[in-house]
């Protein structure tokens, strides 16, 4: 198992394990039960633990200093909005995935909407639209379908 997958297993692990969907830790203490350098936690909570994932990160630096992280429980609409706000005016093929791809797990979609919306706004779909605005068309496109589903 790599070690981003470890990080992330434990993190999930205590979120679920947490009354409130929250998670503290302290990142070299953290790193050094896990077995890895303190930059890959923060890798892992940059990369698997944004707002486009369902997650807030509140930090404090210093001595006493602890990351919190806390799973964002909305409901749909509500979470479908904060989803549209987070696209601003572009979005990569590889974050679109991931977008659809949390609203299928969430349950804020179906597998059959994830489907059409994964058609929707792939790279064949847009392949004649100029280079420099292919991210901004994929974000109308994305955003209008997850506002068709409120």
């Amino acid at each position: 198992m790599r070690m981003s997958d470890l990080i992330t297993r434990e993190i999930i692990r205590m979120l679920n394990e947490s009354d409130e969907s929250t998670a503290e830790i302290q990142r070299n203490e953290f790193a050094g039960i896990i077995g890895c350098a303190p930059s890959q936690i923060n890798y892992v909570l940059s990369s698997r633990f944004t707002p486009e994932h369902g997650y807030i990160i509140e930090s404090r630096r210093g001595g006493g200093g602890y990351i919190r992280i806390k799973r964002v429980v909305l409901k749909s609409s509500s979470a479908l909005m904060h989803i549209i706000n987070s696209i601003g005016d572009g979005i990569d093929a590889m974050t679109t995935r991931i977008v659809i791809e949390n609203c299928l797990q969430s349950g804020l979609i179906t597998h059959q909407v994830a489907r059409i919306m994964s058609a929707a706004v792939s790279d064949s779909v847009i392949q004649t639209v100029p280079p420099a605005l292919k991210d901004r068309v994929r974000a109308a496109i994305l955003k209008q379908m997850l506002l068709s589903q409120i």
